[in-house]
């Protein structure tokens, strides 16, 4: 039976309020320089979703109230904003009380992690982060969607004044901009990023929460051209006090003191670590076919 008829069917016979499902709903947060519902982006993957998996439900998240101020968002509204308005869309919906599996892209992973770490109900079960920046950005080589001249005053006022209570206010990348030549102010002054990673102080709710996670899936996409270091991907980042040298993330802090209960999920087996040839959110509908619906399906 063709979905929307089988969907159709269902809201005949029962309230919305009382719908459920046997396959877990999925909500899409969407990255820079992007909407919920580009048909190119991720109306894309919404359709491919709903084609591959039968009768599933897909919330794609829209960030205030039209595309323009979702497009906005994603460089404009703090995430804690973003995170108020995010958790009220889920917490309303009907079709998610029973909880969600979510696929973050770009920074709109970093986001539903930390949705899964304050926001707990309804319960996120699988997080799949495509590209996420998790232990932040030192560096912006590409910033798709703006001019070159827009992308090059960003670079700047991230390179000199990131921390700047304006500018992290003003700019989203700023509140995950983590300079590893100056840790000591990234974890005074980080608005966002130093919170949701307990930098500064230990929130055990933020690790309770995330304990409950099914799966987290990360996605590192190895020739990546927009993110810096690649492996912030992967919770890995520069060893402080340079920038050449990379520590992954179980030789972290962050991993060691698990202070997101990381090492934990890692030891139940609940991490997973997927690697993609290609830039920056370059994969084939074939390759999300064959690695990521099966995850979703389960």
């Amino acid at each position: 039976m063709h979905f929307k008829a089988a969907f159709g069917y269902l809201l005949f016979i029962t309230t919305v309020a009382e719908y459920t499902t046997a396959t877990t709903p999925i909500v899409l947060w969407h990255g820079m320089g992007d909407t919920c519902c580009f048909p190119f982006s991720l109306g894309s993957i919404k359709k491919i979703l709903q084609e591959k998996i039968e009768g599933v439900y897909v919330k794609s998240l829209k960030i205030g109230g039209n595309l323009i101020e979702d497009y906005k968002s994603g460089f404009f509204i703090h995430p804690d904003k973003q995170l108020k308005d995010a958790c009220n869309q889920i917490s309303t919906d009907p079709q998610l009380t029973n909880g969600f599996n979510a696929l973050g892209f770009s920074q709109g992973a970093q986001f539903l992690r930390a949705l899964a770490q304050r926001c707990p109900n309804p319960p996120m079960k699988t997080l799949v982060s495509f590209g996420g920046q998790h232990q932040g950005v030192f560096g912006l080589p590409e910033c798709p969607s703006l001019s070159k001249q827009s992308c090059e005053y960003m670079r700047k006022v991230l390179n000199y004044a990131a921390y700047e209570k304006w500018v992290q206010k003003l700019l989203v990348q700023a509140t995950y901009w983590h300079d590893p030549l100056n840790e000591a102010e990234y974890k005074a002054k980080s608005t966002f990023l130093a919170d949701i990673n307990n930098e500064r102080t230990v929130n055990q709710t933020y690790i309770d929460n995330l304990q409950k996670l099914e799966r987290f899936v990360m996605v590192k996409f190895l020739n990546d051209t927009i993110v810096q270091p690649i492996e912030t991907e992967w919770f890995g980042f520069y060893k402080p006090d340079q920038d050449k040298d990379i520590l992954p993330l179980k030789e972290s802090p962050l991993y060691k003191e698990d202070r997101l209960g990381l090492r934990q999920l890692d030891a139940d087996s609940k991490l997973v670590f997927l690697a993609i040839e290609g830039d920056h959110l370059h994969f084939t509908d074939e390759w999300l076919d064959e690695h990521i619906v099966p995850i979703l399906k389960n």
